[in-house]
C-alpha cells in the first residue's frame, strides 16, 4: 500500500511539474515571438480550387475554369459593392474569372443548344446561363457539373469564417440554382 502512495505522488508530482514546464516553456516562447499562430481559416480560392479537384474528380484546369464560369457569373449578378466585397473576402476570384474559356463566338450545334442560343439573343439571363454551360462542355465537363460546382463551392464555405462570402455567392448565383 505505502508502495502504491509513493508512486502516485511522484506520478502526480512529475505530471504536474511537467505541464507546469509546458505552460512557462509556451510563455517565454510567446514573450520571444516564437509563438504558434493559429491555422488561418480564412476561406480562399486555392483550397476552393483543391477542394473541386478532390471531391468531383477533376484537372486543376477544369476546376479553375469551372469556379472562373461560375464567378464571372455571379459578377454580372452582383452590385459591384458587393461584388467587391467578394473579391476581397477571397482573394484570386479575379484570376480565376481570367481562367473561363471564351465562349464569345461558339454556337451549339446540337438541337436543345441551338435554341439557348436563339433565346440567348432576347434574354440576358438566359445568354449568362447559356454562356456557363458552353464554358463547362469547353472544359471537358457535363452542364450537370454546374449544380455540383454550386455546392461543392457552397459546402467549402459552410464555415463560420466563410458565411458572409457563401451569402454572397448564394445572392450571385440565384437565377442559376432556381
Amino acid at each position: 500500500m505505502k508502495n502504491i502512495t509513493i508512486l502516485l505522488t511522484v506520478a502526480t508530482l512529475t505530471f504536474s511539474a511537467q505541464s507546469h514546464a509546458e505552460g512557462w516553456f509556451d510563455s517565454l516562447k510567446s514573450m520571444l515571438g516564437f509563438s504558434q499562430e493559429a491555422e488561418d481559416e480564412t476561406p480562399n480560392t486555392a483550397d476552393m480550387v483543391g477542394s473541386i479537384i478532390e471531391n468531383l474528380n477533376v484537372d486543376s484546369s477544369q476546376a479553375e475554369g469551372g469556379l472562373g464560369s461560375l464567378f464571372n457569373y455571379v459578377k454580372d449578378n452582383l452590385t459591384a459593392d458587393k461584388f467587391n466585397q467578394l473579391s476581397e473576402a477571397m482573394p484570386g476570384i479575379n484570376e480565376l474569372i481570367n481562367e473561363a474559356p471564351d465562349v464569345s463566338n461558339l454556337k451549339s450545334t446540337d438541337g436543345l443548344g441551338s435554341l439557348l442560343d436563339k433565346a440567348a439573343e432576347y434574354s440576358e439571363s438566359v445568354k449568362a446561363i447559356n454562356d456557363v454551360k458552353k464554358q463547362f462542355e469547353a472544359l471537358g465537363l457535363k452542364p450537370e457539373m454546374i449544380m455540383e460546382y454550386i455546392e461543392q463551392a457552397k459546402a467549402y464555405l459552410n464555415t463560420e469564417e466563410g458565411k458572409q462570402t457563401k451569402e454572397l455567392l448564394t445572392q450571385g448565383l440565384q437565377d442559376l440554382i432556381k
